[in-house]
């Protein structure tokens, strides 16, 4: 199985791109500079918690000042490598698959979307913003011509492992698995796995919370 590579924790990691995402909105409103209280209200992050966070990659900020808006926007941008470009593929062209294909900010995130994949005929041949939806039997060949560096699997299960085989044995570096389902994948491989039922079923406990707790409390 993929393991993690990386001595930051993961929860560390994924609040990253929340605060690149607020950083973004403050300097866009001409922000100069913010403390981590302030930060913390926008975002319901304590301040310590937004202090420890951004010490594991080195000081910021400065005390009774705050941080610099801009420079840790872009600190953060760099820290996510989102000032490179990444080469990627969709396999899977249905509903799901073009509407990652049809969100355009991950282009102008660095990440190009060079082809897509479906084992539908009623789809390959397509085009979507200018690119071809391929038969899914050519993407061995795609990847032997192409550096790709990202693979996005829009797929049901029952083909998810044989096609996660198929971009890690071509050089794909990384897979963004949308399929429900773990992959066994070399070490050296990143995974990241979406679920999209996990969002819609929080929000399922989260209106029913407090007739649950009722109802224990009544026990």
């Amino acid at each position: 199985m993929g393991k993690e590579r990386t001595k930051v924790s993961m929860a560390v990691i994924r609040r990253l791109p929340r605060y690149q995402r607020y950083l973004d909105e403050l300097f866009k409103n001409d922000v100069k500079r913010i403390s981590s209280r302030e930060l913390s209200e926008r975002m319901g992050v304590t301040a310590s918690q937004i202090r420890q966070d951004l010490n594991c990659f080195g000081g910021f900020g400065q005390q009774g000042y705050g941080y610099n808006v801009e420079d840790l926007y872009n600190t953060i941008t760099d820290i996510l490598g989102l000032n490179r470009s990444y080469n990627t593929i969709i396999v899977g062209a249905g509903n799901l698959g073009q509407a990652i294909a049809g969100y355009t900010n991950f282009e102008k995130s660095g990440f190009t979307l060079k082809a897509l994949f479906d084992v539908n005929p009623k789809l390959i041949g397509l085009r979507l913003r200018d690119i071809e939806i391929l038969d899914v039997d050519t993407l061995p060949d795609f990847l032997h011509q192409h550096k790709v560096d990202i693979g996005i699997m829009c797929i049901p299960r029952k083909a998810a492992q044989q096609t996660a085989d198929i971009l890690t044995s071509n050089g794909v570096r990384a897979i963004w698995n949308f399929s429900m389902t773990d992959l066994d994948v070399p070490a050296d491989i990143i995974v990241e796995n979406v679920h999209l039922s996990d969002s819609l079923y929080t929000i399922s406990y989260r209106l029913n919370e407090e007739e649950l707790f009722n109802k224990i409390d009544k026990n």
